[in-house]
C-alpha cells in the first residue's frame, strides 16, 4: 500500500522532464517530503561532463540529495533515476540543463484579434420552413464546435461569404458542399437548403462565427527573436477541445477605459478599446493552453519598471511569499501591485501557482483580479515567474497563474537558448 501511494505522489506531483539553470544543483527540482528523501538514492547519467561535484566532473554518478548536490556546468541533458532505498526504482526523469533566459516584462494592454481557420459553428437554428421545422446541417453530420473551411470548393474566409452562397445554392435547387473539421478529422459533407420563412433567406440551420475578440495583457517579449507571450490561458470556443485555430490572428494596441470591480460569485472586467488595426503590436501564431504567441512586430515596447530584461524563473525557484504583478487599469498606464504566492503547485500543470492580491489600492479599485488582467506578468525577486490567469470565482481577491517557464517552452526559448550555448 505504501508504495502504491508513493507511485501516485510520483504521477502527480513530480514532472517527467526538468529544467535546471547552468550553475543550480541538478537535483534543485526534486521536492521531496523529508523522510522520503532521507531514504532515496539518486543516479545520474550524461553523455557529456555535464556536473560536477566538489570540482570534479563526472558523467554517471549515485548520490544522496541529503549529502550531496552535483551541480550543473553546461547546457545539454541527463537522465535522473530516484530510487527509494536504494533498490526500489520510483521515478525517473529527464533533466533540461539550460541557460538562464532573460525577457522584457510585460504589462500592457492589449487587443486580441484571432480569426478562426474558416468559420467555426457555435450553435443551431432550426430552419422554419412552409412544412415545419428542419435543421439540415445536423441531418448532415454538422455538430457545434465544427470548423466549416471551404464551400463548394472555395476557402472560407467569413460567415457572409457562406451565407451568400447557402442562399444562391437554395434559389437554383442545389446542394451546398461543405469541407468540415470535426476534431482531428476532416470530412466532406452535402447540405440541402431550406427557405426559411421568417427571413426568406435560404439556411441549413447553423449559428457561425469567423473571429474572436478581448482584450487582455502582454506578458513578456524576448529582444533577440521578438516573440511574445501574452494571456496565460487558451482562447477558445464551444465543442471538441475547445481550442480556436489561428489564422491571420493579430494583437493591436489596447487602452483601458473604465472598471467594473470584481465581487463574490460575479467577474469584474476591464473595459478596454482597441486602438485600430493601424496600431498592431504583432502576429498571433500559436493558441495553446498557457497563451498566446507570436512575433512582435514593433520595435521597441516598453515598460516603465523594468527597461532592461530580467531572468525567468524555473518553478524550482519560485518561493510562496511577496511578489508583484503589472497591469493596466487606466489608459495605457502601466501599474504595478502587490501580491502573495500562496502556493506553487506540484507537477506540470496549467495552473502552476496560486495567489492573492494585498495591495489595498488594486482591491479598492477592482475588488482583485479581473476579466482583461489575464497575462499579467507576476514578477518575485526580479525575476519573471508566471502570469495571472484565472480568478477564483467566490473569492476575486484569488486566482491562479501560469508558470512563465511553460510560456517560454511553447516558443522554444528555453531550448533554442540552449542551442546557441552548446554552438558557441
Amino acid at each position: 500500500m505504501f508504495l502504491i501511494c508513493l507511485h501516485s505522489y510520483w504521477l502527480n506531483f513530480l514532472p517527467a522532464r526538468q529544467y535546471v539553470h547552468v550553475g543550480d544543483g541538478i537535483a534543485a527540482g526534486l521536492k521531496l517530503p523529508g523522510l522520503i528523501r532521507e531514504n532515496i538514492s539518486v543516479y545520474l547519467r550524461s553523455p557529456g561532463e555535464i556536473f560536477s561535484v566538489g570540482g570534479n566532473y563526472y558523467k554517471e554518478l549515485n548520490f544522496n540529495p541529503e549529502k550531496t548536490m552535483p551541480v550543473a556546468l553546461k547546457p545539454g541533458h541527463l537522465d535522473m533515476q530516484v530510487k527509494l532505498f536504494g533498490l526500489i526504482p520510483i521515478h525517473r526523469m529527464m533533466v533540461n540543463v539550460v541557460a538562464p533566459e532573460e525577457v522584457i516584462p510585460g504589462g500592457q494592454s492589449i487587443g486580441v484579434l484571432l480569426h478562426s481557420e474558416g468559420v467555426m459553428v457555435v450553435g443551431e437554428a432550426a430552419v422554419k420552413t412552409e412544412t415545419g421545422k428542419i435543421n439540415p446541417a445536423r441531418e448532415a453530420g454538422i455538430s457545434v464546435g465544427d470548423l466549416i473551411l471551404r464551400v463548394n470548393n472555395i476557402k472560407l474566409t467569413g460567415e457572409h461569404q457562406l451565407q451568400q452562397v447557402i442562399d444562391k445554392c437554395g434559389r437554383q435547387g442545389k446542394k451546398v458542399n461543405l469541407l468540415v473539421k470535426h476534431g482531428n478529422e476532416i470530412k466532406e459533407l452535402s447540405v440541402k437548403p431550406g427557405l426559411c420563412r421568417e427571413t426568406g433567406r435560404y439556411r441549413i440551420g447553423l449559428f457561425v462565427k469567423d473571429s474572436t475578440a478581448g482584450v487582455g495583457t502582454l506578458t513578456f517579449y524576448e529582444p533577440e527573436t521578438k516573440m511574445y507571450g501574452a494571456l496565460g490561458h487558451m482562447i477558445s470556443n464551444y465543442g471538441n477541445d475547445g481550442r480556436i485555430s489561428t489564422y491571420n490572428g493579430k494583437i493591436v494596441e489596447a487602452s483601458v477605459k473604465g472598471l467594473h470591480p470584481g465581487r463574490k460569485g460575479e467577474p469584474g472586467e476591464k473595459m478596454g478599446m482597441f486602438k485600430g488595426e493601424s496600431d498592431i503590436i504583432g502576429t498571433i501564431e500559436k493558441n495553446t493552453r498557457y497563451g498566446i504567441f507570436g512575433k512582435l512586430e514593433k520595435a521597441v515596447i516598453t515598460n516603465p519598471y523594468y527597461s532592461k530584461p530580467v531572468s525567468v524563473a524555473l518553478s524550482y525557484q519560485i518561493k510562496q511569499g511577496p511578489a508583484e504583478i503589472l497591469t493596466v487599469l487606466d489608459e495605457d498606464k502601466i501599474e504595478r501591485f502587490t501580491v502573495q504566492i500562496v502556493q506553487v503547485l506540484p507537477g506540470n500543470q496549467n495552473k502552476g501557482l496560486v495567489i492573492k492580491v494585498t495591495d489595498r489600492e488594486l482591491i479598492r479599485r477592482t475588488g482583485g483580479i479581473i476579466q482583461g488582467m489575464s497575462g499579467s506578468p507576476i514578477i518575485q525577486n526580479g525575476m519573471l515567474v508566471g502570469a495571472v490567469t484565472h480568478v477564483f470565482i467566490n473569492d476575486p481577491t484569488k486566482g491562479y497563474g501560469v508558470l512563465a517557464e511553460n510560456m517560454l517552452k511553447e516558443v522554444n526559448l528555453l531550448k533554442n537558448k540552449n542551442f546557441k550555448k552548446k554552438a558557441g
